[in-house]
């Protein structure tokens, strides 16, 4: 039996692409850069691993529901292309760029990514809605700031942007003790 990640190839609705590479683990999935010999994709595989502090109804049915309510909402996310219920796996967009955790650590972030994540919260609160502002969720392509992950929830103020996200967008004490925890 294959471990995950090292699938060759994986399939969504029998189309076929090929794994370029495992783009990171997060709470309910893998994403892998996959192509299908002309176009790159992002294929998030669903998991049902354990997460300590967050739970978890039916993923796939969240995963499509959150990707619905942030394209009603506005937030600049990619474009889901494809969903194989069965196999519990999505094909998005690609974004190409690099993710605000990468700026912050090379010293690179700019003001004008802060006001484009404002921007979305003004967006989002008025919905009652919060997304994951960690900052590997987003990523500047042309520098326009793109949210990757379609998580999203039901608006609580300890966790938007103001009171927790903004904690991770620069090299405060707790983004030094994530990169310490890793």
């Amino acid at each position: 039996m294959q471990r995950e990640g090292d699938e060759k190839t994986m399939t969504v609705n029998e189309k076929e692409f090929e794994v370029i590479k495992l783009l990171g683990k997060g709470k309910g999935g893998y994403s892998y850069l996959v192509t299908d010999g002309q176009t790159r994709y992002v294929l998030k595989q669903i998991h049902h691993e354990p997460c300590a502090y967050y739970r978890f109804g039916d993923k796939i049915q969240s995963e499509l529901n959150d990707y619905r309510r942030l394209k009603e909402i506005g937030i600049r996310i990619p474009t889901m292309l494809d969903a194989d219920i069965e196999r519990e796996r999505i094909l998005k967009e690609y974004v190409e760029g690099e993710t605000i955790f990468d700026l912050v650590l090379q010293d690179r972030m700019q003001e004008n990514y802060f006001d484009q994540v404002r921007a979305m919260c003004a967006l989002l609160y008025p919905a009652h809605t919060n997304i994951d502002y960690f900052p590997t969720n987003f990523v500047v392509q042309n520098g326009e700031l793109f949210y990757i992950d379609f998580e999203c929830n039901d608006y609580m103020q300890e966790w938007d942007f103001e009171h927790w996200g903004i904690k991770y967008w620069s090299k405060t004490p707790e983004f030094m003790q994530y990169l310490q925890s890793k």
